[in-house]
């Protein structure tokens, strides 16, 4: 059975109304394309634009812009022999390159919060999934303990932490990408009696000083940053998986990139 591109999209963006503003495109790539296989990943970035070759999938659904930009700006780019050459290499392979953002963070609950949730085994431990965050109750354990088993889980080398260490923790919010700021983050410490949020990233002026000031006084609050990437990344792992129950006749492939930043 011939699979398009089209098809695909279509499948994953069903019963979702179209985001106002979306990010979520199919560029490059012509939507009748026939599918050869499919690799999902956090970016589309060089090293998985040349695995996907490699595995002859023609079709990259990338959670991230491709162009370093959120909303595709490519202002100031057009002679960078980093763009060009990574350009070069996606006309080269005639891969087509989905961006698929908006849509999954509307699933419910959000499809990417969830497949972080399973890579941790912490779907048992939800006591609700709101839009942007989902509440658990886990076991207590202390901060250190914490970013400890996320490391472990998430294969992850560094986390951040905020707060006393040696605090003790059960409930934590969980927020993927860059919904650790202080309009997303702050409030659930009253709103949902918070002993620990655990976020991908957000300005570092606004929650972790809110941290610093809660444990001055003497409250027990904490504060857990994965990175954006390594936040998001186990979605489209998920995604992934299931792509290939859905389509058992199509090779599906996620690739996880190495963390971008590493430890001086």
């Amino acid at each position: 059975m011939t699979l398009t591109f089209r098809q695909v999209i279509e499948h994953l963006t069903a019963g979702i109304r179209k985001p106002d503003g979306t990010v979520d495109r199919l560029e490059p790539g012509a939507p009748e394309s026939e599918v050869q296989g499919i690799v999902t990943a956090f970016g589309a970035s060089q090293h998985v634009i040349e695995q996907a070759a490699l595995l002859g999938a023609n079709l990259i659904i990338t959670h991230e812009g491709v162009f370093y930009s959120h909303q595709d700006n490519r202002d100031g780019l057009e002679n960078d022999p980093v763009y060009l050459q990574k350009s070069s290499l996606i006309a080269s392979t005639g891969v087509g390159i989905y961006r698929f953002h908006d849509y999954v963070h509307r699933y419910t609950p959000d499809g990417i919060t969830e497949g972080l949730l399973r890579e941790l085994e912490w779907e048992p431990y939800v006591e609700r999934h709101l839009p942007h965050v989902s509440i658990l109750s886990i076991p207590s354990a202390t901060v250190s303990e914490i970013a400890g088993y996320l490391k472990r889980q998430l294969h992850i080398p560094y986390v951040r932490a905020a707060g006393d260490l040696s605090a003790a923790c059960s409930r934590v919010g969980v927020l993927v990408g860059y919904r650790g700021g202080s309009a997303a983050a702050i409030p659930l410490f009253e709103q949902e009696s918070l002993d620990l949020v655990i976020a991908g990233e957000g300005p570092e002026w606004e929650t972790p000083e809110y941290i610093r000031d809660a444990v001055r006084q003497g409250r027990s609050r904490a504060l857990i940053m994965l990175g954006h990437a390594e936040s998001e990344a186990p979605g489209m792992k998920l995604l992934a998986q299931r792509l290939t129950l859905q389509f058992p006749e199509l090779p599906v492939h996620y690739i996880q990139d190495q963390p971008v930043f590493q430890i001086v």
